[in-house]
């Protein structure tokens, strides 16, 4: 089995880790949830993510054939149409995308969304393969933070997207539309099934208490030893219990409305108006006493 190269990008606005794969010898490789910089106060959208990565490929003469999403992210827009618009890269992701649209199009009007899927190259299903040069890119279906979520096995490597972070930080917040707790612990019991060496690689890092710097690697064996939310021992019912307790005191994600709208769009935003500016929408919910009359 090839093992793939592997260099990661963190965005420390976003707590995002974005990553490029390849095999050493062809030089073929992918992009995985590559990062668009946005900034929320002035609506402004810049690609220097995208050139960093973009540059790390050109140094290492790496052709990129694919963007792999582990899902529809809510806390960073993706940056894969830029990588798809410049490399020829195709963008692929989780074929339950179409349940995290179905949920999402309406509440935001999004009446341009492709139907199936449709804004991605490719779905994937569990189990898929992908080719690309020596390595070959199993997925896995791991649900639970998204219906959609899926990771990404090339060689000894896993790319689990939000389905675990660090040991001393524990696991995904599962109260998302869709989520499930058991469907997430039984995801992480898929992942920890592999061989105790297999590595693991983290979407996100948030810097645990107590831990100086941001890390983004572990494997297996330390996550079944000493994950702080579901190392051996743990039963599913400790852990939904847990779980649906912590995520009642987790704030919104800051990007959470535009990173949905972008990113179930595979990464585009909605059409421009007639003067060329786009719009994300802002749901507003008017709260007891909060009558149409007194806010205007």
């Amino acid at each position: 089995m090839t093992e793939p190269a592997i260099r990661a990008f963190f965005d420390e606005p976003t707590n995002t880790v974005s990553y490029l794969v390849w095999d050493g010898e062809t030089r073929r490789g992918v992009a995985i949830d590559p990062v668009l910089d946005f900034d929320p106060a002035s609506g402004a959208v810049d690609d220097d993510s995208v050139k960093e990565l973009l540059a790390a490929a050109g140094e290492a003469g790496v052709t990129i054939d694919w963007v792999l999403e582990t899902h529809i992210h809510a806390d960073h827009l993706s940056g894969a149409p830029l990588i798809k618009a410049r490399t020829g890269a195709k963008i692929a992701i989780g074929e339950h995308v179409r349940e995290v649209q179905n949920i999402f199009r309406p509440i935001f009007g999004a009446e341009d969304v492709k139907a199936e899927g449709g804004d991605f190259d490719r779905l994937l299903v569990d189990g898929d393969r992908l080719e690309v040069g020596g390595l070959t890119i199993e997925v896995l279906h791991t649900p639970g933070h998204t219906p959609a979520c899926v990771s990404y096995r090339i060689g000894d490597a896993v790319f689990v997207g939000d389905t675990l972070f660090m040991p001393d930080y524990g696991t995904a917040r599962t109260d998302f539309p869709g989520g499930c707790a058991r469907q997430l612990y039984r995801s992480i019991h898929k992942l920890l099934s592999l061989p105790p060496e297999t590595r693991l690689f983290m979407c996100h890092d948030y810097k645990a208490p107590g831990r100086d710097q941001f890390a983004w690697e572990t494997t297996v064996e330390a996550e079944r030893r000493t994950n702080k939310h579901v190392h051996d021992g743990v039963s599913e019912d400790e852990f939904v219990a847990m779980r649906q307790e912590r995520d009642k005191g987790l704030q919104t994600p800051r990007l959470l409305i535009p990173s949905i709208q972008v990113n179930m769009r595979a990464g585009r935003f909605p059409p421009a108006d007639e003067h060329g500016v786009r719009y994300l929408r802002v749901p507003v919910v008017l709260k007891d006493g909060a009558s149409p009359q007194t806010i205007c």
